[in-house]
């Protein structure tokens, strides 16, 4: 019998239980592995066996945190384990906040090792990092044939206790921790050779990578608002009463388009907040302090605007990964090119 007994997290659509349409389950377990917990096992250590599988929906785990915790846990605890491995997520952000929020939970509560695998850019990664070890992965399902060896390959060596090496060498995203390593040369004549690279054109990895941020290109300012036809976009969750689209209060996996005709004032009775991360009260209460529709209809009556454009843009930008956020906005900028919109108003939280 395998003497390392490892348990398996999945959201509902890896655990085989369906799409979106089943994102809402309540957690609950099976014996043994399931979906690509079967490929896991081939890939694991002959000693390690995958002796159950936790199951939960991603939008019942992220819009019930404290409550799915706690019933994840006791079904884990279960099992009697002795690692838990989560999914891998991909890019899947509110898979990938489930993944990490479990992974630190059972860390701290049940004292055994944990790990995960996500693409960098997923919200999760970059919240649960420091925490928890995460198998860098690629940012979607098929890339499931590399990310499984290297998520089994990790876990064996979590679960022996054995001396982990750096995120370079393991292939798990760094953690912000530095140690102090002999090296056989000092650090004045590796910054030269590095620079000697450099110059050359040649590659090089260097010993303190900086994050890298976006640059966005201004566009040239509107010669005259009072002509201009102007768009409203929020990230701040601001959605007709009932949320139709069922965009979700974190991580969002869609964004929604809302028709303003006729509309002078977002009421509590028609509008509401999504978002799920700040206080909604007073969004709730009136609307238009995250999406000022009222004062643009007050622009547009006294021509200090041409007119306000008919349709608005809505998502929600908590946890939403760098990834999707950009795709949301290519996808509403080509249709607001389409519809001949001279400037956009995009409102935050």
């Amino acid at each position: 019998m395998a003497s390392i007994r490892v348990v398996h997290y999945l959201n509902q659509f890896f655990g085989q239980i369906g799409g979106e349409e089943k994102a809402d389950i309540v957690p609950f377990s099976k014996e043994g592995p399931v979906g690509p917990g079967t490929a896991l096992v081939q890939a694991l250590d002959g000693d390690m066996e995958i002796v159950g599988t936790v199951i939960c929906g991603d939008t019942y785990f992220n819009e019930n945190l404290e409550a799915a915790t706690e019933k994840v846990i006791a079904l884990i605890a279960g099992f009697r384990p002795d690692l838990l491995i989560a999914g891998p997520a991909f890019n899947a952000g509110r898979y990938g906040m489930a993944c990490g929020a479990v992974c630190t939970a059972v860390q701290e509560r049940l004292k055994i090792p944990v790990v995960t695998g996500m693409y960098e850019e997923n919200p999760g990664a970059d919240m649960y990092k420091k925490q928890i070890y995460i198998v860098k992965t690629g940012n979607s399902a098929a890339q499931m044939r590399k990310a499984i060896p290297a998520l089994a390959r990790l876990a064996g060596k979590l679960a022996r206790g054995e001396v982990m090496g750096s995120p370079a060498e393991e292939g798990y995203l760094a953690r912000g921790i530095r140690r102090n390593v002999f090296h056989e040369q000092r650090g004045s004549a590796r910054a030269v050779a590095m620079l000697l690279k450099k110059l050359q054109g040649e590659p090089f990895d260097t010993e303190y990578p900086m994050p890298v941020f976006d640059r966005v290109t201004p566009r040239p300012a509107i010669k005259d608002l009072s002509k201009a036809k102007i768009a409203l976009v929020t990230s701040g969750g601001i959605v007709p009463k009932g949320n139709p689209d069922r965009i979700e209060s974190s991580s969002a996996s869609k964004f929604g388009r809302y028709d303003l005709s006729g509309i002078n004032d977002l009421d509590e009775n028609t509008f509401e907040t999504a978002h799920g991360g700040y206080d909604p009260v007073y969004a709730n209460q009136d609307a238009d302090r995250v999406l000022p529709v009222d004062v643009m209809r007050q622009l547009e009556k006294e021509g200090v605007i041409g007119r306000l454009h008919n349709i608005y843009y809505a998502t929600v930008g908590n946890g939403t990964s760098v990834a999707n956020a950009k795709k949301y906005a290519h996808a509403i900028g080509e249709e607001l090119k389409q519809e001949k919109v001279d400037g956009i108003i995009l409102t935050s939280t």
